[in-house]
């Protein structure tokens, strides 16, 4: 295994880890504007649930609000801890071996 083939899948993994920092944004960002809309429309048509409407709207941002940070957490872990480099050296290894 050459320095080539450690700076590819370094590059494209950093290329991945950017696409899916920027899906898991989009996504919270689709999730929120969701979340408020419903709640507003729900507080619109009754507005004697506004408590319990906004009580479950927070519980579910909160929710929604994890889960970039859950997917920034396995994006480090691609970027620095790469499982790929050790793959890609054991595929190696063993095409040589045989």
């Amino acid at each position: 295994m050459n320095a080539e083939m450690i700076t590819m899948i370094y590059a494209y993994t950093a290329v991945g880890v950017g696409v899916i920092l920027a899906a898991a944004g989009l996504g919270s960002a689709i999730g929120w504007g969701l979340i408020c809309s419903k709640t507003l429309e729900g507080i619109a048509r009754q507005p004697e649930l506004r408590p319990t409407l906004m009580t479950n709207m927070f519980i579910f941002a909160g929710l929604m609000e994890s889960f970039p940070f859950i997917i920034l957490a396995f994006a480090m872990w691609f970027l620095f801890a790469n499982p790929f480099i050790g793959a890609a050296a054991s595929a190696v290894k063993a095409a040589v071996g045989s």
